[in-house]
């Protein structure tokens, strides 16, 4: 695919494009950080979307490319399904923060990508769609009305998304159609301004937890989708401009170790969010910045800890089903649906980290299998 001459001559532009591009990722972004700061009183859902803000301008700084800033899939979800603690998650960045930081130094990360089975991740990623699906339920069933009403918004944007250049804006509409509900009901919250990021260290059991938890089901995803594949895609956007995938996993352990100390959540980047800002619009950095400046309205203006009592749980419970499916449509693109099966039943049964190390044991256990049934088929064997 041709790159258009702002994107051969390495330039950042604001038009109507990038600017409908720039919205194009967030019916994923929102959902997870107010679905954590939902489960997780101890963490300041502001701090969530002021780092996320200033790396989405960072990045396209950066890169000068449209590269997406996304909050850890797996982290997020398994987070809001099992409400764990806010120095679990600071742990669970800075230990991501660091792999991925010498994983991108060493160059190592095609060759390590590459021992991790595609049915793996697929297993990995439909574990966190049923996941997600399973804690959605409990918001819809809490709040039915504004459930049903925020799922006809959402498919109404999404066919009219997938059948005309119309940016899918739904998760940001429906926020602010529940805001402005919940305002109508209780009133306007007090404004205050961002408190400051404070520096927070996690304990020894907070790493164990979150290395446990959170880190291992994390960083097969990461390593397929949020480096290996925004690369290629990288490539196949921008063939002159093209991404290294160390150089992307240097970017995600630069950002996780400086944010999350000081309560930014664990962030990556992410292929379908590339897709998603390219689709409408965007093609250099500018699409970031819009994104970025974005967000942090948001962060200033809709985000105190107020705001979240606001917002019906019944639009959460909405906007979770759809993450769910985006993240189950992946899954079953799959080359072996036992081994996706499989971590998919076990991680709604046991946890990911579980279904992530049983899944890896199973994949090359039947590859095992596969050459020696190979070898006893071959004559004079």
């Amino acid at each position: 695919m041709a790159e258009d001459s702002a994107t051969e001559k390495g330039g950042i532009r604001f038009n109507l494009e990038e600017i409908a591009g720039a919205v194009g990722d967030f019916g994923t972004i929102f959902p997870i950080l107010l679905g954590v700061a939902i489960v997780c009183p101890d963490v300041n859902v502001s701090h969530f979307f002021l780092f996320l803000a200033a790396w989405f301008i960072i990045a396209g700084l950066y890169y000068r490319l449209p590269i997406p800033i996304e909050p850890m899939k797996a982290i997020g979800a398994i987070v809001i399904a099992e409400g764990l603690s806010g120095g679990e998650i600071v742990a669970s960045g800075i230990a991501v923060g660091v792999l991925f930081l010498l994983l991108g130094l060493a160059g190592g990360m095609t060759w390590i990508g590459d021992r991790i089975p595609r049915s793996v991740i697929r297993g990995v990623q439909a574990g966190l769609a049923l996941l997600l699906l399973r804690t959605s339920l409990g918001y819809i069933v809490d709040d039915a009305l504004f459930a049903a009403f925020s799922i006809a918004i959402i498919v109404i944007f999404f066919i009219a998304s997938e059948r005309t250049r119309v940016p899918d804006v739904s998760a940001l509409l429906v926020l602010l159609i529940g805001l402005a509900a919940g305002i109508a009901v209780q009133g306007m919250p007090p404004f205050r301004l961002i408190p400051l990021p404070a520096l927070v260290i996690p304990t020894p059991a907070d790493f164990i937890a979150g290395t446990w938890d959170l880190v291992l089901p994390q960083i097969p995803l990461t390593l397929a989708n949020a480096i290996l594949a925004t690369s290629l895609l990288t490539y196949d956007l921008f063939p002159k401009k093209g991404v290294d995938p160390d150089r992307l996993s240097r970017t995600i352990g630069a950002m996780n170790l400086v944010s999350t100390p000081l309560g930014g959540f664990p962030m990556c980047h992410g292929a379908g969010g590339l897709a998603a800002m390219y689709r409408f619009g965007a093609r250099t950095g500018g699409a970031n910045i819009v994104a970025g400046l974005f967000i942090l309205v948001f962060a200033v203006v809709f985000a105190p800890p107020e705001v979240l009592t606001l917002i019906p749980f019944g639009v959460f419970g909405a906007l979770l089903v759809f993450v769910a499916i985006e993240l189950g449509k992946h899954g079953i693109k799959t080359e072996s649906y036992l081994v996706t099966g499989v971590i998919a039943v076990l991680a709604l049964a046991l946890g990911l980290t579980i279904a992530f190390i049983a899944g890896m044991a199973l994949a090359y256990a039947l590859e095992w299998w596969k050459k020696e049934q190979g070898a006893g088929q071959k004559p004079g064997a």
